[in-house]
């Protein structure tokens, strides 16, 4: 009896061990199905609003959002906003960005087309200047860390008259370092047609602009800290205050969150 006692106590371990490994073994449940549609948001604080190089905000901290609608056919719209200089934006003080596209994803890479409107409430209100104004249509690739991006103006440029055809060609990567740890830096090439040629501090004019950025940022709990140097190659006056280089090198300061 105890033999036989001990061979029922190893067939009981034995079926428990098997059981167990079964258990173990089990497929994991499903993963969740992707929504049919996604809407997420973000903020930030920034010590300059830096557009293609040349600040909006004359140097001035700006307070920035927006909105993001995707679909999972990958049609998306959205919103972003931010303070400006009213004097440079004549009498305009926040910028209001509407776009709408497509994105997909073929193997490695990355593709999105679509179209942005800039819009400036209040703009306008002195009669003998501009109604700054900007539509642009654009194109845009990504692969691994590496993303190039082809804007091309098919209304006036900022209301600059005859400057439709204007065009940006931007060309960023980014790496991720782990623990929160992040670099980034892009090049950008605007070339301005007719009326979007401006005049630099030292009276010449030009039909180009090249800008530059160099960047880190960390991340701890959702939020951003970021840390970028941004320049351009020409020296632009700030419209506020005439003297002020507003295309200079500068180092800009930001907090983001997105939810």
């Amino acid at each position: 009896m105890k033999n036989f006692s001990i061979s029922k106590l190893t067939f009981a371990a034995a079926a428990i061990i098997v059981s167990a490994n079964a258990l173990a073994q089990t497929a994991a449940p499903a993963k969740a199905p992707e929504p049919e549609y996604t809407f997420t948001g973000n903020l930030g604080i920034f010590s300059d609003y830096r557009f293609r190089g040349i600040s909006q905000t004359n140097k001035l901290p700006a307070i920035q959002g927006g909105i993001d609608f995707a679909m999972k056919n990958g049609l998306y719209l959205g919103n972003w906003n931010s303070n400006v200089d009213s004097t440079m934006y004549n009498g305009a003080n926040i910028e209001m960005d509407f776009y709408g596209g497509y994105k997909a994803t073929l193997g490695d890479f990355g593709l999105d087309v679509g179209g942005i409107y800039y819009y400036y409430p209040g703009t306008g209100a002195n009669p003998a200047g501009l109604d700054v104004k900007n539509g642009e249509l654009y194109i845009g690739g990504s692969w691994g860390p590496l993303t190039a991006k082809y804007s091309y103006a098919v209304t006036d440029f900022f209301g600059a008259p005859d400057s439709n055809g204007s065009w940006y060609l931007n060309v960023a990567a980014a790496h991720d370092f782990g623990n929160g740890w992040g670099i980034n830096g892009a090049i950008g090439y605007q070339g301005l047609k007719g009326g979007a040629k401006v005049a630099q501090i030292n009276g010449s004019v030009v039909d180009s602009i090249t800008d530059w950025k160099l960047g880190g940022t960390y991340t701890i709990d959702s939020w951003v800290l970021g840390l970028a140097y941004i320049s351009t190659n020409r020296d632009l006056a700030g419209y506020t205050s005439p003297n002020k280089n507003i295309s200079n090198g500068t180092a800009v300061v930001s907090v983001t969150k997105s939810f």
